[in-house]
């Protein structure tokens, strides 16, 4: 039976590289954007299911999630990959409340969707896109490098709960990618200072590598001319008091 994959923000970009390959690899991919038109190439290109998809809404998560099983009798991979950035003034609650809505409602939303599909297929994987500026601070962007710490906190505090039930749970960190959400002036930004620009081809080879590898509450850097690894994050114990101590 042939594997049934998941892939929000596929209408361009990583979500859309990450649904090539899944079904150049045989699988069925259900492409879920807000981009209808985008979105319906994509899945025409590649033969797949267009599920229009606002990821900040609890019913379309809930919709998606139906349209591949009812379409492809399961679900055994979900890449929460839609997400957006860039160009808000982080002082604007109204900026804030959107970029919220998509970058960490969209996984909470959508992990709460797939977990009952994902165990009713005896497990399966489920992939978060977060981004570097998860892991170290991004004063260009700061409320979007927050959400992105925070799909990290929830990526690794969320997966050991799931663990027996086959369900893995992983973080994707990109570094500079050349999608959509890259305005023309930072790619220029990027070419004039040497740094390396991954394609988003180079990114779904990772994503699929990571599912592949079974691991789970793990924060994969993905960069241009390095090997795409977990990252080792500190640890940390309570300190305790002594006996004398009360």
């Amino acid at each position: 039976m042939s594997e049934v994959v998941l892939v929000t923000g596929a209408a361009s970009g990583i979500g859309a590289a990450v649904a090539r390959r899944f079904a150049a690899g045989g699988a069925h991919v259900v492409v879920a954007d807000i981009a209808e038109e985008a979105g319906q190439a994509v899945a025409a290109e590649i033969g797949g299911l267009f599920v229009r998809t606002d990821v900040g809404s609890e019913q379309d998560n809930r919709a998606a999630v139906e349209a591949a099983v009812t379409t492809f009798g399961a679900l055994n991979v979900v890449h929460l990959n839609a997400g957006i950035g860039g160009g808000g003034d982080e002082l604007d609650l109204d900026w804030y409340r959107r970029i919220v809505a998509v970058n960490l409602d969209g996984p909470v939303l959508g992990i709460r969707a797939a977990l009952p599909a994902l165990r009713a297929a005896g497990g399966g994987a489920i992939v978060v896109t977060a981004s570097l500026a998860g892991v170290a601070p991004f004063s260009g962007d700061p409320i979007y490098s927050a959400t992105k710490h925070a799909v990290v906190a929830l990526v690794r505090s969320l997966a050991p709960k799931y663990r027996e039930s086959g369900v893995t749970i992983n973080a994707l960190c990109p570094g500079v990618v050349d999608t959509p959400i890259l305005p023309e002036e930072a790619k220029e930004f990027v070419r004039e200072s040497g740094l390396a620009l991954a394609s988003p081809a180079y990114v779904a080879a990772a994503v699929e590598r990571m599912v592949r590898e079974g691991e789970t509450g793990q924060a994969w850097e993905v960069q241009a001319g390095k090997e795409p690894a977990p990252i080792e994050f500190p640890r940390f114990e309570l300190t305790r008091t002594k006996p004398d101590e009360g």
